[in-house]
């Protein structure tokens, strides 16, 4: 189980240790707890790789593949402190019209977030949560992809932030879209 700080290690404390202050480690009067958010579990909830036109896709190309990837973050809460966040990739290699593999995993997770702010937990769980899988998400992909013949695949590091700034901006023009048509009626 992993325990990382919410607050930017601000604590002065290792992550998942007991505040001082107090016996038995339990917080002062007055102060509170500190901000924890847990590992439970991850697991592969769904992989699926197509290798089609093996094995004529296996011989030296003539020139590079075409490399498209998606990423999707989305979370569901299975308690009041426990949430279950699928991290979803999907991607193609096409040389032309050919296509060479294709694949699509969803690497999942289940995550304790205590003592964080309501304000706080959909940004930790569509940013951190996911940064948190992607690692064993790239290493499944890259096998996968090697053990179909192919150069490993490694995927660039993703700008989770990014991807949810963006996300939420698309959300937020989508919600005003509506009613700035209801306006020019």
């Amino acid at each position: 189980m992993a325990t990382a700080p919410t607050n930017g290690g601000q604590t002065g404390q290792p992550a998942g240790a007991a505040p001082s202050g107090a016996p038995g480690g339990a917080p002062a009067a007055g102060t509170q707890a500190p901000a924890q958010l847990n590992v439970l579990a991850q697991y592969i909830k769904d992989l699926s790789f197509e290798n089609p036109n093996a094995p004529r896709s296996l011989q030296p190309a003539q020139q590079q593949p075409n490399i498209n990837i998606q990423i999707n973050v989305s979370a569901k809460p299975l308690s009041e402190t426990e949430v279950e966040v699928d991290l979803k990739i999907e991607g193609k290699a096409e040389t032309g019209d050919t296509l060479l593999f294709q694949f699509d995993l969803v690497y999942a997770g289940v995550f304790r977030l205590q003592n964080i702010p309501q304000a706080d937990q959909h940004p930790i769980m569509m940013i951190e949560c996911p940064r948190l899988l992607f690692p064993f998400a790239r290493e499944i992909i890259s096998n996968a992809v090697m053990n179909s013949g192919f150069p490993p695949l490694r995927i660039d590091p993703v700008d989770f932030v990014g991807l949810y700034r963006q996300r939420m901006t698309e959300l937020q023009a989508q919600q005003h879209s509506p009613q700035r048509q209801a306006n020019r009626l």
